[in-house]
């Protein structure tokens, strides 16, 4: 999620002319800033149980506040009205508001700390919707002034529209059964739903696409926006924005929610590796540019040029993984569930129907194959899903710099378990002929897991590459040389094999044989290092045409030993 908050930034900051024309802490305002927003918009904005402004977009603000040293005020109350005291100028930003290009005409918008999306909700039993014109004719409620209000008047919509002022109320007033249909923001419709019980109401459309969502100012307030822009920048590069968003939306996100489409998710992974692998080309070719006259330094460049071999190898392990996975993934969580209580509440009426009527088809099958097949799909949708989110947890870990420390009991099955995770996919496009053996009772070995996993990744993907084709195998085995108190990792690819000459430089900085596929010569060079780091060995035995053999070893110390 941090990655893509810094993706987002750089797409973002080009319409945000004014926003780094300013140093940092620049800006001592007497003045105190007024900040409203919506008083019954849970998780984003509340009033809580004490009275008090609460909130992901209210702690963001404070934060904000308090790295650009501003005094803030946040008033939260009736949504349209606050949008009006915006264009009066009683009230100077909006801390949550999403964009469209309809509101631009009036407003400035920040760079988005947040992605939300519209969902129809309705009651059990109604159709689902898929476009605007399944609306024509039904009463639908909305938040007056709200995106969905804006956009039904927009596009000059017929349907009758029955406005309140919050998201609550919209679905309290469709669980009462009245009227037809309520457009409300996804997660917040989901988390009053749960706190009010309303099980009667499910969401069965979505009509608009992701909307970023962020500050707002009037237009020509430059020098404020800038502001909170910096201040926005300041935390999500700190990590202090991503804190407050796990805080708020992770434990919602990790519950579940909506499904997303391919479509979607293709079009989310297209955007994240343009830009991380477009960030990986400009480090690569600046290595490469500033490699002879730095060869001296190297050694003080240690730490950097490890972050960088990370960075390589996490632009490859993406390749098969969405950005704001977090959110599709979250959504496919929280609502599987959903659908597998709506399928249980209907099983009974629908078997009761066969014993009558006989066969029918659900779905394009047969009811007496379909009722034994649904739950285990989607039993195996979920464990699915839980994996993919457990592989993006597994990636921002590796990708969290966390240097020096290597005092920890590390359990070597654990660190190549979590990279193969890892370069899962890596494996299976370059073989169908994969052996695993972890040894059993292996004792600690005294290190940083990160950094041994980084060397155990690089060891992988470079038996993966080496392979002609499929139906080449690769072989990984970990074991324990008691004689000698040392772990083992061993790594064996029937690929093609390394010259002799070059087996003694495979340690050499920017020693590689693929620099026209984009190798860069740090991966093993930066792992021969960490090995060292750790009083370990790295060795390599390969002939030309039948393979190679990687073996990691690290020392137990005797403590551990006798554990």
């Amino acid at each position: 999620m941090r990655l893509f908050f810094h993706a987002l930034f750089l797409l973002s900051l080009l319409s945000v002319p004014t926003l780094f024309s300013l140093p940092i802490y620049a800006f001592e305002k007497e003045d105190i800033i007024i900040v409203s927003g919506d008083r019954n918009y849970p998780p984003y904005e509340f009033i809580n149980e004490d009275g008090e402004p609460d909130g992901y977009n209210t702690e963001l603000t404070r934060a904000i506040a308090e790295v650009m040293s501003m005094e803030v005020v946040i008033k939260l109350g009736d949504w349209n009205q606050k949008r009006l005291k915006l264009e009066d100028g009683t009230v100077d930003v909006l801390q949550g508001i999403a964009q469209s290009k309809q509101r631009s005409k009036t407003y400035q918008f920040s760079p988005p700390h947040a992605i939300i999306h519209q969902s129809i909700f309705t009651r059990k039993g109604n159709p689902k919707i898929t476009q605007f014109s399944d609306l024509k004719g039904k009463e639908i409620i909305v938040q007056k002034s709200g995106v969905a209000h804006d956009y039904l008047r927009q596009e000059g919509a017929t349907s009758p529209l029955i406005l309140v002022d919050t998201h609550a109320a919209a679905l309290r007033l469709l669980a009462s059964g009245k009227h037809d249909y309520a457009i409300v923001a996804n997660l917040p419709g989901m988390y009053v739903g749960r706190e009010l019980a309303l099980s009667n109401i499910i969401p069965v459309g979505k009509p608009f696409g992701a909307q970023h969502y962020g500050y707002a100012v009037l237009k020509g307030n430059d020098e404020l926006l800038a502001q909170f822009s910096e201040g926005l920048a300041i935390l999500i590069n700190t990590g202090r924005q991503q804190a407050i968003y796990d805080k708020w939306l992770g434990p919602l996100e990790n519950a579940g929610t909506l499904w997303k489409t391919i479509g979607q998710i293709t079009a989310v992974i297209s955007i994240l590796l343009c830009v991380i692998l477009g960030g990986i080309v400009i480090w690569n070719r600046m290595l490469t540019q500033q490699v002879n006259r730095r060869t001296e330094e190297l050694k003080l460049q240690q730490q950097q040029l490890v972050q960088a071999d990370k960075m390589t190898s996490l632009g490859i392990l993406v390749a098969g993984v969405a950005h704001e996975i977090n959110n599709p993934i979250s959504l496919l969580l929280l609502n599987l569930p959903v659908i597998k209580e709506t399928y249980q509440d209907i099983e009974e009426i629908l078997e009761e129907h066969y014993q009558v009527h006989g066969e029918f088809y659900v779905g394009g099958l047969e009811y007496s194959r379909m009722r034994e097949e649904l739950p285990l799909m989607l039993d195996d949708m979920q464990a699915g899903t839980s994996r993919v989110r457990r592989i993006v947890d597994d990636l921002r870990d590796f990708s969290r710099h966390e240097p020096g420390r290597q005092d920890d009991a590390v359990d070597l099955n654990n660190v190549v378990s979590t990279a193969v995770r890892l370069v899962d996919n890596i494996i299976k496009k370059h073989s169908d002929c994969v052996e695993i053996d972890y040894a059993s009772d292996l004792p600690t070995f005294k290190g940083n897991a990160q950094r041994i996993e980084q060397v155990i990744i690089n060891l992988i993907v470079n038996a993966c590459q080496a392979l002609a084709n499929k139906n080449k195998g690769i072989s990984i085995k970990t074991s324990y040389n008691q004689k000698d108190e040392l772990l083992q990792f061993i790594i064996i690819d029937s690929g093609c094999g390394i010259e002799l000459d070059n087996l003694s430089r495979l340690s050499d900085p920017f020693f590689t044989t693929r620099r026209e596929q984009g190798g860069t010569g740090l991966g093993l060079s930066v792992s021969a290092r960490i090995v060292e780091e750790h009083k370990g060995r790295l060795t390599y035995q390969s002939s030309l045409g039948i393979g190679t053999q990687a073996t990691l070893s690290l020392p137990v110390t005797k403590a551990t030993n006798e554990r």
